[in-house]
């Protein structure tokens, strides 16, 4: 059977909300996913974070797509071994779980703890995984519950990730629908080709049905580059396969840093009957 347009996946984008000003009009068009990426900034934390979420649930009021946030990551892991340090972290995502309720998001990407050390080390140390899980729990597990009942989906975006079940372990060790995983492509391609880690596609394969959010990006193996789709070395026919073979409907989320890419990205996708 021939697939028709409207069964073609809708591409949402990442954008600040001074971005989402440039890009309305692109972004209304079929209601498309939209992230907001103000809100994990730390000057913003430690500042008029609830103004500022005001600002924003005034000006997305009436819009049709879904919203969602990236959620705060600089300088910290949800794995930490500080209890201290583990307690800001949770003040951290609570403060952001604040913005969701006020702006109507229904997802929030946090990142995942896993990296070249934990890869490597996993089993050097005894219990060394359980141990970084139950930090994880310390962490996350209130806070988990506190996004289920607001209808935030967290998911877990791959970073430094080699091992693509890592988070997929980790994600379902939270209580059912707590937890779902992200995936994003341009960090994937660099642990592939600076790492030796999988492929991008099978990040996606191995996700699964946990599978509920992806950063499309694309890269060149070597660097989180951010580019527009078309401009690196991605195999994006075979991402889109193992999108489809996961069942699923993830939020395709571009999360480009040269924003002009976005419609170039969307045309690149479509053109390959890929996502419009």
């Amino acid at each position: 059977m021939t697939e028709t347009h409207s069964e073609r996946p809708l591409l949402g984008a990442a954008l600040t909300l001074k971005e989402f000003h440039t890009y309305r009009d692109l972004m209304e068009e079929n209601g498309r996913d939209l992230e907001l990426q103000d809100f994990h900034r730390p000057d913003l934390m430690l500042g008029d974070i609830e103004g500022r979420s005001l600002e924003a649930a005034k000006v997305l009021s009436g819009y049709t797509g879904r919203i969602g946030i990236h959620g705060p990551f600089w300088d910290f892991t949800i794995a930490n071994w500080d209890p201290e340090v583990r307690a800001l972290v949770q003040r951290r995502m609570n403060l952001a779980l604040d913005v969701c309720g006020r702006i109507g998001a229904t997802h929030m990407v946090v990142h995942s703890p896993y990296g070249d050390w934990d890869h490597n080390n996993a089993d050097n140390y005894p219990s060394a995984r359980e141990a970084l899980i139950a930090r994880c729990h310390d962490t996350m597990a209130a806070v988990a519950a506190r996004a289920l009942a607001l209808g935030v989906d967290l998911v877990l975006e791959n970073v430094e990730d080699i091992d693509p079940m890592a988070r997929v372990h980790l994600a379902a060790s939270f209580p059912s629908g707590a937890m779902g995983v992200s995936v994003d492509t341009g960090h994937a391609h660099y642990v592939h080709g600076s790492r030796g880690a999988p492929p991008v596609d099978y990040f996606i394969k191995r996700a699964g049905g946990a599978l509920r959010h992806v950063h499309l990006q694309d890269a060149d193996g070597f660097a989180d580059r951010h580019w527009a789709i078309g401009e690196g070395t991605i195999n994006w026919q075979a991402v889109f396969a193992a999108l489809r073979q996961t069942g699923g409907q993830p939020r395709l989320i571009l999360e480009l840093r040269d924003k002009t890419g976005l419609r170039r990205s969307i045309n690149y996708l479509a053109q390959q009957g890929l996502a419009r």
